[in-house]
């Protein structure tokens, strides 16, 4: 049978002791919500429709296409254990499931998740049996509720400006992972590419030997080992060479990990950063960073790409028209994407989908701090993630104001856990506490764009449309949303949208492209910029290719545009 997404969904925790559980699943939409009361967790229980996970409902891909509301799902489907993994212990993984999961094996609970972005794992070893088990999967998903953050998941029932089509449920790969009795449960690392050595934190079950061996191109770099009685230990580790992960030269080294009868695959990248005046340094050397708004949604999977390669294709797209990087807007992308950033070198901010989550009240940090933790933990490893974003434009919401100690709150926990990235508290408005102010700027005349943001220079002054809320103090700074200019590349398109007038031309398109660049590039108080956006989405068209990635223009005119050196490099 084929498999959709049928390759490994996390390269940088890897077992060869795992079976894909994607595919078809019977499925059900609960439209009264009643089938927990109609026992529909039950293995005898039979869903009416087939659905291909992990796709949801919504999207082509999925075999289903319902594109209204549906505010709780039904999954099932039967697996059975291999032979060759009886004895082990069984984790049940889930990518992602929008929003909050209830998990049953053979009819009894396993245990519930609330987040429709992050993944997550049970131990299911105790719940299973000899032969045929069965899996049920019941989700719930209201857009519409203030206390769910939805991304850019349209609240209304048809997309419109910039929110497009819902996820429901299932969106990324199920599956089973066997590990011995004694296994290593997580890690975290710790590269320090001044000293040329990596420190290795893990938690581990049970008592043994941890031994970790890095390799580059299968040559040994180092090794470490620690023995422990269980639970955390720390391994140090120093290196033979230092071949150092940079922008567009995704060097990685392979890490092999064995605890007991455990072995796990894994990689990290040597590379520091900091933040250094108005500068932002990766190993020392000032990089602009040259961001496209990248939103992760695709025509035929919405939320899920529709294959491995798909992945891969969208970061070179935004290589090809001279990028280096993006914002990761309003959604935790899938960890594959994040491996291929890794290996070509592709540097991303990493956000939440906060949109949607009323910020305006206090009870608003149990519905981000939980998931958004257990993104920082699920991330952390990957050298391609520079910097954390939890918020994104927290406006006010019926005359109220956001509380500024959830923001507070949220960045104080972030900078807890990882003290190696900044961290913006809400991007573009309205800070509270932030390692780096950004603004959003979509204003298309170029003299007024450059005018605006000289005065950074000459009187270190930014512009900024907020100024009655939040105060800049001359932290680093980036204009992380400009241009989105519209594009539609039918003529006869009535429901295009993007910021301000469209041009008229194509040649009006690229001047104005270049004129807006320019002055940030120009301007050596600006450590980078990030451009709205990569592709279009549905009825958002103010991406450099469309929606189902054909480039609108010749490519090497924006990536002559992008590429050049800017006046913080020099």
């Amino acid at each position: 049978m084929n498999i959709p997404r049928p390759e490994h969904p996390n390269p940088q925790f890897m077992r060869s002791s795992w079976l894909n559980l994607n595919g078809e699943w019977s499925f059900e939409i609960d439209k009264s919500k009643s089938g927990l009361e109609k026992k529909y967790y039950l293995p005898e229980k039979k869903f009416d429709r087939k659905i291909t996970v992990p796709f949801c409902p919504e999207s082509i891909l999925s075999g289903i296409g319902y594109k209204d509301f549906m505010n709780a799902v039904w999954y099932s489907r039967e697996f059975t254990v291999p032979d060759r993994f009886k004895g082990m212990r069984v984790l049940l993984h889930f990518g992602a499931v929008d929003y909050k999961a209830v998990v049953y094996i053979n009819g009894k609970k396993v245990g519930t998740h609330k987040g429709g972005y992050i993944s997550f794992s049970f131990d299911v070893t105790d719940f299973l049996v000899n032969g045929v088990n069965t899996l049920t999967v019941y989700a719930e998903d209201d857009v519409r509720d203030p206390m769910q953050p939805r991304g850019k998941q349209s609240e209304e029932y048809y997309s419109h400006g910039c929110d497009y089509t819902r996820t429901t449920g299932i969106w990324q790969t199920v599956w089973l992972e066997f590990v011995p009795q004694s296994y290593i449960e997580s890690i975290r690392i710790f590269p320090n590419a001044k000293n040329c050595s990596v420190d290795i934190q893990a938690k581990v079950v049970g008592a043994g030997k941890f031994e970790a061996l890095a390799l580059f191109h299968e040559r040994i770099m180092g090794v470490a080992t620690v023995e422990t009685e269980g639970g955390f230990i720390t391994a140090h580790m120093e290196l033979k060479e230092a071949f150092l992960w940079d922008v567009g030269e995704g060097r990685l080294y392979d890490l092999e990990l064995r605890f007991n009868d455990d072995r796990v695959d894994s990689y990290f990248g040597l590379r520091d950063i900091k933040l250094d005046g108005s500068k932002f340094l990766i190993n020392g050397k000032s990089v602009f960073q040259r961001l496209v708004l990248d939103q992760g949604f695709y025509p035929e999977g919405i939320y899920t790409a529709p294959s491995d390669e798909a992945l891969v294709k969208d970061i070179q797209l935004s290589f090809d028209v001279g990028f280096n990087g993006a914002r990761l807007h309003e959604k935790i992308f899938e960890p594959r994407f994040l491996y291929h950033c890794d290996k070509m070198g592709y540097i991303v901010w990493g956000e939440y989908p906060n949109w949607g989550l009323d910020h305006t009240m206090p009870e608003a940090v149990y519905s981000i701090l939980p998931e958004w933790m257990e993104e920082l933990e699920r991330d952390f490893n990957h050298p391609a993630i520079i910097g954390w974003c939890p918020f994104n434009e927290t406006w006010d919401r019926n005359f109220r104001k956001q509380v500024d100690e959830v923001l507070e709150t949220v960045y104080r926990a972030t900078k807890s856990f990882d003290p190696t990235r900044p961290c913006i508290d809400t991007s573009g408005n309205f800070h509270v506490v932030t390692d780096i102010y950004d603004v959003h700027d979509y204003e298309q005349d170029v003299e007024v764009f450059t005018n605006n943001f000289n005065k950074l220079m000459t009187e270190d002054k930014l512009h900024d449309q907020h100024t009655h809320r939040q105060h800049y103090n001359s932290e680093p700074t980036f204009v992380s949303e400009y241009g989105g200019i519209r594009w539609s590349m039918d003529p006869n398109e009535q429901n295009a949208w993007g910021y301000g007038n469209a041009p008229k031309s194509k040649t009006e398109f690229i001047d104005r492209y270049k004129g807006l660049t320019d002055a940030l590039l120009d301007n050596d108080k600006m450590f980078g910029f990030c451009y709205t956006q990569l592709y279009d989405i549905e009825q958002e068209q103010n991406g450099l290719y469309t929606y189902s990635r054909k480039p609108k223009f010749e490519t090497s005119i924006f990536k002559a545009i992008n590429s050049r050196k800017a006046k913080i490099e020099l």
